[in-house]
């Protein structure tokens, strides 16, 4: 089977991970029958999907969400909990491109992106924890050079005063790896437990009067006005439609799946370290790098390294996800060889050409957020709240986030992934090699 929603897991099964052995999940919800009428459609019970049905109706709107799992079964359960600043591309890239009015325009989102995050969170997911911290290390002088250049850029130019640059031994004082040279300290960002946050938020967003059905996957959308949304077993007519399956969202709409692309990423969660934690961190906060195949990691609240990387460019995840993380995990922390691991999941994200997020409105009244490329926990949720401001009639804002560069794969849809498998394989040979 290709369809990302049905290859790797069991139907509406949250997969066995450390989020879904920690959190509280709800019993399943109905599964979308018969003929419904609504406001606002949304596809995708994710942070987007449901941060705008949550926003839409504390407006007054009448919004049904559609899944074809569970809410919160997807991207937005199991990623690795990293709530970052800024894009994928740094700032002076956006500068260069857009114009230094536009990327400030864009900086003050993503600013405003963790400031909602941490805002609902605070109201209605407090047992998520949003804890300070990233680091982002770098293997090299020239890694570590650029990275101290945008804290200065970040600095002079907008006035960020959370993230400062970071020497070898200062980087090694907090991250206990002989990988990293040097790197910097965001504390402006931070890291949350994931699934407790988007559960979270649809609990909220029920309680506002947003109607979610699960097991109803949607199968197509006739785009007219007011648009028709169809499942197997039932269809809701809707004034607006919100795409918002991101990485699962199967090829419902040609312009969407032509700019974005899905890509799985895997965890593994350690047995508990105890004092044998501070071997590896020192300090509460989450770590990325600078690899083109990412390696992130934290420690949870009971102390085990949450240790994430490994992507795939194909639908299926590997018969054995351990062995390659754990092999990526032990490289980067010797300390830790024969440690046991207690949970391995994997999860499909969405990225686009240039690594940035996809925001676009594909018919007057059909919009579509996705493609997040590892910056979602913040950007994603943050995407449903300018997409709800769009249906509203507001779209100011939704249109400077579109402004983002999001050309589609060459090739379209039938050679995104061996491109990307091409450069994958490069990128990890270089790795190997230490080029």
């Amino acid at each position: 089977m290709t369809n990302a929603l049905y290859r790797n897991d069991r139907p509406a099964t949250f997969p066995p991970s450390y989020y879904a052995a920690t959190a509280a999940i709800p019993p399943e919800r109905a599964a979308l029958r018969g003929q419904h009428r609504a406001d606002v459609c949304v596809v995708g019970a994710g942070y987007s999907g449901l941060m705008a049905a949550l926003d839409l109706a504390e407006a007054g709107m009448d919004v049904i969400v559609l899944d074809a799992h569970r809410a919160g079964w997807g991207a937005s359960g199991r990623n690795g909990g990293q709530v970052g600043s800024g894009f994928n591309k740094d700032q002076r890239w956006l500068s260069a491109r857009l114009g230094s009015g536009p990327a400030r325009a864009l900086w003050d989102l993503t600013e405003e992106a963790k400031t909602l995050l941490k805002s609902r969170l605070a109201q209605h997911a407090p047992d998520a924890h949003f804890k300070p911290g990233i680091a982002h290390g770098a293997y090299d002088a020239v890694e570590a050079r650029h990275l101290r250049d945008e804290v200065e850029y970040l600095r002079r130019t907008y006035g960020y005063q959370d993230a400062e640059p970071l020497t070898r031994d200062a980087f090694l004082a907090i991250v206990k790896s002989p990988q990293y040279a040097g790197g910097l300290l965001d504390m402006g960002a931070g890291h949350i437990h994931p699934l407790r946050y988007v559960l979270g938020l649809a609990a909220a967003a029920e309680r506002a009067g947003v109607r979610i059905f699960e097991r109803s996957e949607v199968h197509h959308i006739d785009q007219k006005d007011p648009a028709v949304v169809a499942t197997g077993h039932g269809r809701v007519t809707a004034d607006f439609v919100i795409l918002a399956g991101n990485g699962y969202l199967p090829n419902l709409n040609r312009h969407v799946a032509a700019r974005t692309m899905p890509l799985n990423s895997f965890i593994a969660a350690t047995e508990p370290l105890g004092d044998r934690a501070a071997e590896v961190l020192t300090r509460d906060i989450a770590v990325a790098d600078e690899k083109f195949v990412v390696n992130y990691f934290r420690l949870s609240d009971d102390k085990r390294l949450l240790f994430g990387g490994r992507e795939n460019y194909t639908v299926a995840f590997p018969r054995n996800i351990e062995p390659e993380l754990r092999k990526r995990m032990e490289t980067m922390f010797p300390q830790l060889k024969g440690v046991r691991i207690d949970y391995t999941w994997g999860g499909t994200l969405g990225i686009t050409p240039t690594r940035l997020p996809l925001i676009t409105r594909t018919a007057p009244n059909i919009l579509s957020a996705g493609g997040f490329s590892g910056h979602g926990v913040a950007h994603s949720g943050f995407a449903g709240k300018l997409m709800a401001e769009a249906v509203r009639g507001q779209a100011d804002r939704f249109d400077v986030f579109a402004s983002l560069p999001t050309p589609a794969f060459p090739g379209g849809t039938m050679l995104r992934a061996p491109l990307l498998a091409a450069a994958m394989t490069w990128y990890s040979l270089r790795d190997r090699l230490g080029l």
